[in-house]
């Protein structure tokens, strides 16, 4: 499974809109996004800058899955309102840094 952050900016005036249309997503999008390997996706919002982070199977291969899915069809024009450029270009961002979950072994005396 792999940890996917993503970066989106809501349209200025548009954060109680995206909120609202996020409090409850459709349960057809729901169902094609675990279809597509997503197992969870969390979005924090600081302003209009977005901040998503997707547990999936494997990233590619859900976009691939949801380009022709009737569900994200209708759901991207639709919340791609709120955002700057339709929330297009949306692409993984570079990983810096991360504390393990656990602290390395010490070595063997």
């Amino acid at each position: 499974m792999h940890r996917v952050a993503l970066h989106t900016r809501i349209l200025p005036g548009h954060e109680a809109d995206y909120e609202r249309e996020h409090a409850v997503i459709p349960l057809l999008l729901d169902g094609a996004l675990r279809r597509a390997g997503v197992h969870e996706w969390t979005i924090w919002r600081d302003g209009t800058d977005l901040f998503h982070l997707v547990l999936v199977d494997d990233f590619a291969a859900m976009q691939d899955a949801l380009r022709d899915d009737p569900a994200d069809q209708a759901w991207q024009p639709y919340i791609g309102a709120f955002l700057v450029d339709g929330g297009q270009g949306m692409g993984p961002l570079g990983q810096v840094w991360t504390l393990p979950a656990a602290p390395p072994a010490a070595p063997a005396s």
